[in-house]
């Protein structure tokens, strides 16, 4: 039998959302390993589910977890947000009722040294796909001052930015996400709930996979489509990635359209794509975050798409 690696966080909060889909087609489009996918199988008799993951690892392992609903799965590799342009090409969008993005590192992931995710990794890596070019060793030691400085600000908002990126230039090359931590130990922040490398390497974690990029494309991609009817469920880590979602679902659930200094609505203000189900975002349980503390910074976004 498998060793389960991930627990998927808000758990019970992804199988209320598959409730009364019997039948149709849910998108799980960050498979990881399975461990939404195989709850919402689980929790549905009839219904079709397509996974899409990035990383060949984690389909593989996937693959072998959802053995007993073989006959009702579907697994595509790829970015999200290109995989679901074949999606929506390929099936009728009145069966998908359900699209689930669980926009974050797996603990997996983060556990396995090899992957460059851990502070404490032997390797500068960070790639979902093992097969992309761009891993944090390019980052860290190729980047300029002013591209390190970006990518600490806006993907780490770190306040002394600049001290950092000019501190990797002045230690590297640097060969281990251990070595890179320990020598900027003295400029990162100190909390007591997490490493102080945690902003650091989540920085140079959402630069090489562009996360934020993909996101984007992802929403807008979903917006295109013509979903019937469809619950759109994001579970984000990063306050920037749950700006994102709260900023689209909000364009999405407007029905007028027009600039804010119109004196009148001029753009027959029918342009609503459905309603936001969660005004604030949902967050872990009590007993999920003792249970999984990674759960404490997810936050759950739903939107219904009636198109």
């Amino acid at each position: 039998m498998q060793d389960i690696p991930h627990i998927p966080v808000l758990y019970r909060e992804v199988i209320d959302i598959v409730k009364g889909v019997d039948d149709g087609i849910i998108v799980d489009c960050t498979l990881g390993y399975g461990g939404h996918s195989s709850m919402m199988l689980e929790a549905t008799h009839d219904a079709k589910l397509i996974g899409i993951d990035q990383d060949t690892t984690a389909i593989e392992f996937s693959t072998q977890r959802l053995e007993p609903f073989k006959k009702r799965i579907d697994i595509k590799k790829g970015r999200f947000s290109k995989v679901i342009h074949d999606v929506i090409a390929e099936y009728d969008m009145s069966d998908i009722k359900v699209v689930l993005a669980d926009i974050g590192v797996s603990s997996l992931q983060l556990d396995e040294k090899t992957r460059g995710f851990s502070f404490d990794s032997d390797n500068l890596d960070m790639r979902m796909d093992k097969n992309a070019p761009l891993s944090a060793l390019e980052v860290v030691n190729e980047y300029s001052s002013k591209e390190l400085q970006r990518v600490l600000l806006e993907y780490g908002e770190l306040r002394n930015y600049k001290k950092i990126a000019l501190s990797i230039i002045d230690g590297r090359p640097f060969h281990s996400a251990r070595e890179l931590s320990e020598y900027l130990k003295p400029h990162l922040p100190k909390g007591k709930k997490t490493n102080p490398a945690t902003l650091l390497m989540q920085a140079i974690r959402i630069e090489v996979n562009d996360e934020l990029g993909e996101l984007k494309n992802l929403l807008g991609a979903l917006k295109n489509a013509q979903f019937k009817n469809a619950k759109i469920a994001i579970i984000s880590f990063h306050s920037l990635e749950d700006r994102i979602v709260k900023k689209t679902f909000a364009s999405w659930a407007a029905s007028c359209i027009c600039p804010s200094e119109a004196m009148r609505c001029t753009c027959g203000n029918n342009h609503s794509l459905g309603k936001i189900i969660t005004k604030k975002p949902i967050t872990a349980q009590e007993d999920e975050l003792k249970q999984n503390p990674r759960s404490r910074s997810a936050k759950l976004r739903i939107f219904e798409m009636h198109i």
